[in-house]
């Protein structure tokens, strides 16, 4: 208890599966928290669950003026964002290359990168910046190592972030700030569970037998929790890992060991 005395944080895509996690554990641990989301309502309940100094505001990420408007009301209600956690994501939909729709790969990657740099820019001009001290959390996926058929465009959103959050840790670390990625594989969430049960019925396969298939890759045979991914974030978030900066590091129960 108590890690992140004193501490602020801002979270994102915090309505649903890894965010209200997150949300909770780091109140547990003394930080003050704005969550922000599309979904108004979810967002809320997400606060009231997390408990006391926790914020609820309901933000488009990929809006360039609701960004500057959530960091500024960060800073107002705390005084300063020590914190940025960019987990705002969507998995855009299944298409082959050859059926890949304008529309489909320009929203993925407005979510899953370009908001990641507009929240990024923002917490750094308002607050990190002029106080010399912070951390940035990107989050990637697995998928960014050897790709996923028809997901051309969740595939290259997702390695960018790796590449952005080495060089803004580049660019950064003289200020006295840190950025790093947190890589999962599978989540257990509602999400992965619904991905399972759509893939099983596509090859006519039973879902307990098809998801025993795919954590066979693993070297445990697992599959990591919310709240898994979550404690990595608590770790990267606080002074423990301080001179822990542009990593990629992954939590995927084993299925990939980079050396």
């Amino acid at each position: 208890m108590g890690r992140l005395d004193g501490k602020t944080a801002v979270i994102t895509g915090a309505s649903t599966g890894l965010g209200p996690v997150m949300a909770q554990l780091f109140v547990r641990e003394g930080a003050r928290v704005l969550l922000a989301a599309r979904r108004a309502d979810l967002v809320k309940e997400a606060a009231a669950a997390a408990g006391p100094g926790t914020i609820a505001m309901r933000v488009d990420v990929t809006n360039e003026s609701e960004v500057t408007g959530m960091i500024a009301r960060a800073v107002k209600e705390f005084g300063h964002v020590d914190i940025m956690l960019n987990n705002a994501a969507a998995p855009g939909q299944d298409m082959w290359i050859w059926e890949q729709t304008l529309e489909n790969w320009n929203a993925t990657i407005a979510i899953d990168v370009t908001a990641a740099m507009l929240c990024t820019r923002e917490v750094l001009r308002q607050s990190m910046l002029e106080r010399r001290s912070g951390v940035i959390l990107n989050f990637s996926s697995t998928a960014s190592f050897a790709g996923m058929p028809r997901k051309t465009h969740y595939v290259t959103a997702k390695t960018a972030l790796r590449a952005f959050t080495q060089t803004v840790a580049n660019e950064v670390g003289p200020h006295g700030i840190r950025c790093n990625c947190i890589v999962p594989g599978s989540i257990d969430t509602e999400l992965w569970q619904n991905w399972v049960q759509r893939t099983a019925e596509e090859q006519n396969v039973d879902y307990d037998a098809h998801r025993s298939k795919l954590l066979a890759n693993t070297a445990l045979r697992d599959i990591s929790s919310t709240q898994d991914v979550a404690n990595l974030a608590l770790f990267l978030a606080s002074d423990e890992s301080r001179t822990i900066t542009g990593q990629s590091i992954i939590v995927d129960a084993g299925g990939h060991m980079l050396g």
